[in-house]
């Protein structure tokens, strides 16, 4: 195979990383030229869509006072992943739940702290149940005006992008990059592959089991997207010593407690990959094998179990990893 760029880079709290091909159509930028291209592409995504930056975009959205606020093409693109993702799940993926993520305890970045043992969450965690759509259906009052650059929505409702923001920029470099041979861009786990290289040799993707960190096997895709969810990555101790992460429950406003700790899921993009992998997890065993069961996906239970659902290519250990 030929050489392929590998490129990383921080950004959206997360590790991101390219790999890149060679170009196929002449005159085109090498890889590491477009690699150097997309990094400030995605520096300039993520500041214009940080909810922790009173400066960004999405901020000025959710400060005005106004019905309709004038927005500029990504951010009204954001939105609208957002409002995809909500039908999508029914309204288990919910981009209306900032105030709720604020009074759980996540109201600034996270980034640089050691998140809480999920072990000990997992020990005193309530009893188990499924996430289930607010009732009201907030997300549904929103509207985007693309002719007059707009958007609308009830005044005071906050939106928050980052449930589905690495997934749809996964997908935009992606667009970006598809006159290469083959590419991976990994946007914080939310994976999007492509190429004709990537067809004739699959890129593996690992598996990452939540309570331990190891790699329980690896999932082969050569087209589209993959995306993980578990509750690891974002958990902490609240001040009354209860511990609590950053999927809600919309009918609650309070961390989901489903039976399942961690879902990858495939789609045909990112950002659907994503979607499903977050539907997966708040739903629950039961419900998540019927999500993944027509792309395919893995599940990790409380237990430590691991369960692959549906037809998916590589290998994946069933077994609890040793020590748990």
């Amino acid at each position: 195979m030929a050489t392929e760029l590998d490129y990383s880079f921080p950004a959206m709290g997360s590790d991101i990383r390219l790999l890149i091909g060679q170009p196929l159509a002449p005159r085109m930028p090498a890889a590491l030229e477009a690699a150097d291209r997309e990094k400030a592409f995605v520096l300039d995504f993520a500041q214009r869509l940080s909810r922790f930056r009173p400066d960004s975009d999405l901020s000025a959205l959710n400060a005005s006072p106004a019905r309709q606020v004038p927005a500029g093409d990504l951010l009204r693109l954001a939105v609208r992943a957002g409002l995809w993702a909500a039908r999508r799940s029914e309204g288990l993926v919910d981009p209306t739940l900032l105030d709720a993520l604020r009074r759980v305890g996540y109201d600034h970045s996270l980034q640089d702290e050691i998140p809480a043992s999920l072990a000990e969450a997992m020990a005193s965690a309530p009893a188990r149940w499924p996430a289930h759509p607010h009732p009201e259906a907030a997300w549904r009052r929103v509207r985007i005006d693309d002719e007059r650059g707009l958007i609308e929505r009830p005044p005071g409702l906050a939106i928050d992008t980052g449930g589905t923001g690495k997934g749809l920029c996964a997908d935009m470099v992606a667009r970006h990059l598809a006159l290469y041979s083959r590419y991976a861009v990994d946007c914080g786990g939310d994976i999007a592959v492509g190429g004709v290289g990537a067809q004739l040799d699959p890129y593996m993707v690992e598996v990452e089991h939540p309570l331990t960190g190891a790699p329980i096997g690896s999932i082969a895709v050569t087209q589209g997207g993959v995306a993980t969810s578990g509750l690891n990555v974002r958990i902490w101790r609240r001040a009354d010593g209860s511990f609590a992460h950053h999927l809600l429950d919309p009918s609650t406003g309070e961390p989901v407690w489903s039976g399942l700790v961690g879902a990858t899921a495939l789609g045909a993009t990112a950002l659907e990959a994503e979607t499903l992998s977050k539907m997966a997890l708040l739903m629950g065993p039961e419900g998540a094998r019927r999500v993944l069961a027509e792309r395919g996906g893995v599940i990790i239970h409380d237990d430590g179990g691991a369960e692959v659902v549906g037809i998916v290519q590589g290998s994946v250990n069933l077994l609890a990893p040793a020590g748990l």
